[in-house]
């Protein structure tokens, strides 16, 4: 018997210290991702947070806020977007629709293929743009339904017009710095 959004609930509520997903009536436990990886997508909340609220365009949230989707998978990307008209208010559990951005950055345990698969079922299921973030070979995807994915690299620039108008992210920004 497939479990359910109310069954992922209860698991949470038992083991707090776990984030978890809901996937073809299965949770997922997920591992923490590694320090590098967490830091890229802290650095991109970081330019993108800013920006977003500073236009009230909608909502930014990082790799704790569930997504219940259409197909009733409930999923957590590492960032993600949704535009103001689609969710007026935070909801104070899962956003029952899918964000218009979500971000996935590739920790050091991930599979590409597996994140380019979550990517594609985001798209799918609403998502307008989806972004896989590589640290190891310093790259950047930008995925469109039914598009070639725009492959980008250190040298250019990160845009999303048609959701974040006005704003850019040079990739090498994205990079976790060297202290020497």
């Amino acid at each position: 018997m497939p479990l359910t959004t109310d069954d992922l609930l209860q698991f949470q509520a038992q083991y707090p210290d776990h984030q978890m997903e809901l996937v073809n009536g299965e949770i997922r436990v997920m591992s923490p991702s590694g320090y590098e990886s967490d830091e890229v997508a802290a650095r991109v909340i970081g330019k993108l947070f800013p920006w977003v609220d500073s236009q009230r365009l909608g909502r930014v949230s990082a790799s704790s806020a569930g997504f219940k989707l259409p197909n009733s998978d409930v999923k957590a990307p590492d960032a993600s977007f949704v535009k103001a008209e689609r969710l007026k208010r935070s909801p104070r559990s899962f956003a029952e629709l899918a964000p218009d951005l979500m971000v996935e950055v590739k920790s050091p345990t991930d599979n590409v293929e597996t994140l380019e698969a979550k990517i594609r079922q985001f798209l799918e299921l609403g998502t307008t743009v989806g972004i896989l973030i590589n640290p190891e070979d310093q790259t950047v995807k930008v995925y469109r339904l039914d598009q070639e994915a725009i492959a980008l690299a250190n040298g250019d620039i990160l845009v999303v017009p048609d959701l974040l108008p006005g704003w850019e992210l040079p990739v090498i920004e994205m990079w976790s710095p060297v202290f020497e």
